[in-house]
Order: structure tokens, then C-alpha cells, then sequence
């Protein structure tokens, strides 16, 4: 099974692995920074450099349980040693809309009761889908101020383990309305401290001012119950 290497250290940028299989253009590899697309968070993209040559890397994603880099020619074998080399400038736009993604959904929630009922992260815009009751455009605009206002307090961001029955004592361990916890021994956590903690297996910025400031792009009534909210980040 792949090392994920951004499950301890989001930041790292660069690594060095082998090569354990091939499917095509598809390379697996024994220890990997590449995020692959899940959890409504896209790939990453970058290069993988073995002797001089470099492969880029234009897709990242799981398939029966293995984690599959696509690169853009073939050249790669079993065995190489290779050097890779994540796009910091995508993987951190991505970080910091995750992250404004879980500030956002904790105001929500401790404002409304609303949990997540969808998102698509992407670098320029993203979404997120609430059950929220009532479709009030001014209480959402004060939703977003109130969760810049906690930008400012620069609060740390914390990722660690825990035991998944010690975990799930936790309330409101995940702001998703039909969240399944995955059964494994351990389960990642994600916090804002003092403020927010949730089971998540994205990539995170290591303090809120990072994030910049969010702005609501727009808002759409998507039917019962649901409010689709798009923001952005300046």
C-alpha cells in the first residue's frame, strides 16, 4: 500500500519513491505526496523526474485500492527510482479553500444547525451544499463575516490521530449529514483550535490567516432544504 505522504505534512512539496507498478501511463509508487482526487478536494498536479527526463503528472486518483499517478508519456519502469514534485501553487490555493471550507461549515453549524449535504473545492471557486431551512441571503453574508472575523484570530491548524472509537465520542466529529466514518483503527483529524475538530483526510493550512478572506460569490436555493453556497478567497 502507498505511503501517503500529505496525510502527516500537507507542505511537503517534493519527495523521492519507487516506482512498484505500471498500468499504461498510470504509475503507482511506494510513497507518494500527490493528493488524489476524493472528498470533494481535486488531484494534485506536478512532475515526476527519473534520469534527467520529467513526466507530468495530470491526474492523481484511486482505483481498487491503489493510488495511481497519470503522467503525459511513458518511459517509467518498475523499479525507477524517481524524484517528485507536487504544484505548490495549485496544492496550496486548494489547502487554503479546504480550510475555509471547515471554518465556514463550523459557523454554519453553530449558527443554524445546518450540516453538509455536498462541496466541490476547485482553486478559483468552490461550493458547498447545507440543509439549511430557510433561504436567507443576509444570514448567510453574516455567516461568511462572522467566519472572518476568526480569520483574524490567526488560530493554529492541527492534524493528528486518534483511536476511531476515541474519536467518534467527539460531537459533531464530521459536518456532513451522512457522514459514514471509514472502518479503520485510526481516524484523521483535522482541527481549527479552539474552535473546530473534524474526521477529514484533505490537505490543510497551518493557520487561519492563510486563508486569506472569503467572499461569497453567490447563492442558490437547490430545492428542499438545500442552499448551495459558492465563495472565493481573497
Amino acid at each position: 500500500m502507498t505511503e501517503l505522504l500529505y496525510m502527516t505534512d500537507c507542505c511537503q512539496k517534493e519527495f523521492d519513491a519507487t516506482v512498484v507498478s505500471l498500468d499504461g501511463k498510470n504509475v503507482e509508487l511506494d510513497r507518494t505526496a500527490f493528493y488524489a482526487t476524493g472528498g470533494g478536494e481535486p488531484n494534485d498536479r506536478g512532475k515526476i523526474i527519473f534520469d534527467g527526463n520529467e513526466f507530468f503528472v495530470t491526474n492523481v486518483f484511486k482505483k481498487e485500492g491503489k493510488i495511481w499517478q497519470e503522467v503525459d508519456k511513458d518511459g517509467l519502469k518498475v523499479g525507477d527510482k524517481i524524484h517528485g514534485v507536487i504544484d505548490w501553487g495549485r496544492r496550496h490555493k486548494l489547502m487554503r479553500m479546504h480550510t475555509a471550507a471547515h471554518l465556514l461549515s463550523e459557523v454554519f453549524h453553530r449558527e443554524s444547525g445546518a450540516l453538509i449535504t455536498g462541496n466541490q473545492l476547485d482553486i478559483d471557486q468552490s461550493r458547498i451544499d447545507y440543509n439549511l431551512e430557510d433561504f436567507d441571503r443576509e444570514k448567510i453574508n453574516a455567516y461568511c463575516d462572522k467566519a472572518n472575523e476568526i480569520i483574524q484570530k490567526d488560530l493554529k491548524v492541527k492534524i493528528y490521530f486518534l483511536k476511531r472509537e476515541e474519536a467518534l465520542k467527539i460531537p459533531n466529529i464530521s459536518k456532513l449529514a451522512s457522514f459514514i466514518p471509514p472502518n479503520v483503527p485510526e481516524l484523521r483529524i483535522v482541527e481549527i483550535e479552539d474552535f473546530d475538530v473534524q474526521a477529514d483526510g484533505g490537505c490543510h493550512v497551518n493557520s487561519l490567516k492563510e486563508i486569506g478572506q472569503i467572499e461569497i460569490v453567490k447563492m442558490e436555493n437547490k430545492g428542499k432544504n438545500n442552499r448551495r453556497v459558492y465563495y472565493t478567497l481573497k
